[in-house]
C-alpha cells in the first residue's frame, strides 16, 4: 500500500473528502507512525552509525535522526570490537572525575539531548580516549514518512496497523462514534501483536533458541 492508497482508503472507510480532513491526512499518518514506532522495535528502525573520537575529548555527537541506543563500540587500531557499557552522567564524573583521566573508552551515557538548530547532542565516555578510535552505533531512529517517500517498509508489509492506525487518529479528529472508534482501535491492536511477533522473531534464532509458541507463531 502506496501512500496514495493509503488516502483514498482513509477517504472511503470514514466516507468524506471534506477539504479540511483530506488537508489533515499527512497528520494522521505521520501521528500512526510514531505511535507505532515508539511501539515496537523491529529490525527495520534499527540503523548503523560510525564516526571518529579525537584524543582528549570526551564527547561523541549523536546522529541527527538518534532516537535511542542499541549498542556502542569502540575498535581499536587492530579492528578488534570492544562494547561500552551503558553508564549515567554521574558514574562517569565519580569514575573518572578529572577530564585528563584517558585511556580506551569503556563507558558511555547520554549527555544531553537535541537542541533544535545547535546540536543533536552527544555521548560522554569514560575514560576520555587517549587516541583517535572508530566508534560504530547502532541504534533505533524513525524512518522517513510514508507521507514523503510515497512508499514504506509499513506501508508494505504492516499495511493493516498502519492503515488502523490512521483510522484511529482520523476517526478521533472527526469526533465519531465510540462504538466505531472502538472497533477501529481493536484491529489497530490485532494488527500490532502481529508486529510484536516480528519484534520477538528479530531477537531469537530458532536454530539455538527452539521454535516459538504463541505470539507470531504459525
Amino acid at each position: 500500500m502506496n501512500y496514495a492508497q493509503l488516502t483514498q482508503n482513509l477517504q472511503d472507510y470514514l466516507e468524506t473528502s471534506e477539504t479540511s480532513f483530506v488537508n489533515n491526512i499527512p497528520t494522521f499518518v505521520k501521528q500512526a507512525e510514531e505511535r507505532i514506532y515508539r511501539t515496537v522495535q523491529i529490525p527495520e528502525l534499527r540503523k548503523n552509525a560510525t564516526a571518529a573520537v579525537t584524543a582528549g575529548v570526551p564527547y561523541l555527537a549523536r546522529p541527527s535522526d538518534f532516537l535511542s541506543v542499541f549498542s556502542l563500540a569502540v575498535i581499536d587500531g587492530s579492528g578488534d570490537y570492544t562494547y561500552l557499557y551503558d553508564k549515567d552522567v554521574n558514574f562517569i564524573r565519580e569514575a573518572y572525575p578529572r577530564a585528563s583521566t584517558q585511556g580506551v573508552p569503556k563507558y558511555y551515557a547520554q549527555f544531553d539531548g537535541d537542541k533544535t538548530g545547535v546540536s543533536e547532542g552527544n555521548f560522554i565516555l569514560g575514560p576520555t580516549p587517549n587516541a583517535a578510535y572508530t566508534m560504530e552505533l547502532h541504534y533505533y531512529y524513525d524512518p522517513p514518512s510514508i507521507v514523503d517517500t510515497g512508499t514504506s517498509w509499513l506501508g508494505e508489509n504492516a499495511e493493516t496497523a498502519l492503515l488502523y492506525g490512521a483510522l484511529v487518529e482520523a476517526y478521533t479528529y472527526l469526533k465519531g462514534d465510540a462504538d466505531m472508534l472502538q472497533l477501529y482501535t481493536n484491529r489497530y491492536n490485532e494488527a500490532m501483536m502481529q508486529l510484536f511477533g516480528i519484534d520477538l522473531r528479530s531477537k531469537r534464532d530458532d536454530y539455538r533458541d527452539g521454535t516459538m509458541s504463541g505470539i507470531g507463531a504459525g
